[in-house]
């Protein structure tokens, strides 16, 4: 019997690398993709510009499962040009391969500010920001295709995550590369208002249980997420790590809004600042009762080993 063909799209970020790392586990067959030659898995690499129809069609050929974990410049424009053209092009990919459709989105369509506390699935989605409605427009692409027959899909909603080399996530840019540099934390958002996260490497096995799993397909899923912490209680975690007794302040909103109109990185996170005005709480029920066996990572141990990783 031949064996089925698992295709990693962004295979050199964060959460495709995690998706590879449990394909390799399970001994299942990998093709890796992404614009440039940054994986490991120089055997089964394949260099591919997904805004490129042709392109997206020649790298998922005899695939029969497609994990879509790309990311774009963290920028509104760039964000509502692209992403559409790489939603269709790989919808179109998949379906000439007759290929199942795994994508790993984020929680920004759901709206209006503030979520309910905790928001599942079914929130509303009326969506705060320029980045929140293309979210919806792309994962609304894909539940449209589900619908109309083209395409078997699945969609696995992450918090913001964390983890090991995880260089992009805040736990990093705010709490860990400070303090290790002897700086107290800096928060962008309240430091006493509790969020929860998602562990990279979580991420990574629940993406792969999802597509396996033939009853998961044609739903949205909350991939599990860590217990609500605040700010406060991260930089603890992280002191007893690091052996060090440093505290977190919030960077004050006045400096943060002229660091906006100075600094095209903190321009975008403007956007999203909500996220840290009230309790920001993912409801992973949902997840966690489909699959009773996944053991999910505790924040302690995810934070030890992401420390390690630098």
């Amino acid at each position: 019997m031949k064996q089925e063909l698992h295709v990693v799209l962004g295979a050199s970020g964060i959460i495709g690398q995690a998706v590879v790392d449990e394909l390799t586990l399970k001994k299942l067959k990998i093709r890796t993709v992404g614009r440039t030659k940054k994986t490991a898995d120089a055997d089964h690499w394949v260099k591919a510009d997904l805004l490129h129809a042709e392109q997206a069609i020649r790298v998922l050929e005899g695939a029969s499962y497609v994990y879509l974990c790309v990311g774009i410049a963290y920028n509104s424009n760039i964000w509502a040009k692209e992403w559409p053209v790489v939603m269709q092009n790989v919808i179109t990919a998949c379906e000439r391969a007759k290929a199942k459709l795994i994508f790993v989105d984020n929680v920004y369509m759901y709206g209006p500010a503030p979520l309910k506390v905790p928001f599942d699935e079914s929130h509303a989605q009326n969506p705060s920001s320029k980045k929140g409605e293309i979210r919806k427009i792309i994962a609304d692409m894909l539940m449209d295709a589900h619908k109309e027959g083209r395409i078997k899909i699945v969609i696995g909603r992450s918090a913001d995550f964390y983890g090991p080399n995880a260089i992009n996530s805040s736990f990093y840019i705010s709490f860990i590369k400070r303090m290790k540099m002897g700086q107290n934390a800096l928060s962008l958002g309240k430091v006493d208002v509790k969020h929860t996260y998602s562990y990279t490497l979580d991420n990574g096995s629940a993406l792969v249980a999802l597509a396996l799993d033939e009853d998961t397909y044609g739903q949205v899923w909350h991939l599990p997420v860590s217990r609500p912490v605040t700010a406060t209680e991260v930089v603890n975690v992280l002191n007893e790590i690091l052996g060090t007794g440093k505290s977190v302040k919030m960077l004050p909103r006045f400096l943060f809004y002229i660091m906006a109109v100075l600094t095209s990185p903190i321009k975008e996170i403007k956007e999203m600042s909500y996220q840290f005005d009230d309790p920001y709480i993912m409801n992973d029920d949902k997840f966690r009762k489909h699959f009773p066996d996944f053991r999910i990572t505790a924040l302690e141990d995810g934070l030890r080993a992401m420390v390690k990783s630098f």
